[in-house]
């Protein structure tokens, strides 16, 4: 199945996850995956999280930020990958000058 992103249409999630300012998604979900591809202005973030009953991979496109994962920080940049196992906790931050734009997938576990 192809996903055309540029066709969907975004989502805006104030302060997603407790987080700061918004995240903005262009998403699928069907029950099984959430397939995502999100964006997030400088000095945005995504709040402290913990998956339960999912794990999470992102993969950076464009722009810099950094994830925390459980208490680990990570510098991210266009071609890095973050995964959150299922029952780790993580947030992730713009910090640079530019959007922070990265794919997502958070597939649902049994």
């Amino acid at each position: 199945m192809k996903l055309c992103f540029d066709q969907m249409e975004e989502t805006a999630m104030p302060q997603f996850k407790g987080g700061e300012k918004i995240t903005y998604s262009r998403f699928l979900a069907d029950g099984h995956n959430r397939i995502m591809r999100n964006r997030l202005e400088p000095g945005a973030t995504i709040g402290l999280h913990t998956h339960t009953g999912n794990s999470e991979i992102l993969y950076i496109l464009s722009g810099s930020g950094k994830a925390v994962c459980d208490g680990v920080e990570e510098h991210l940049g266009p071609g890095d990958c973050h995964y959150c196992p299922e029952g780790h906790a993580h947030t992730l931050m713009n910090d640079g000058t530019e959007d922070l734009l990265f794919f997502a997938v958070v597939p649902q576990h049994s």
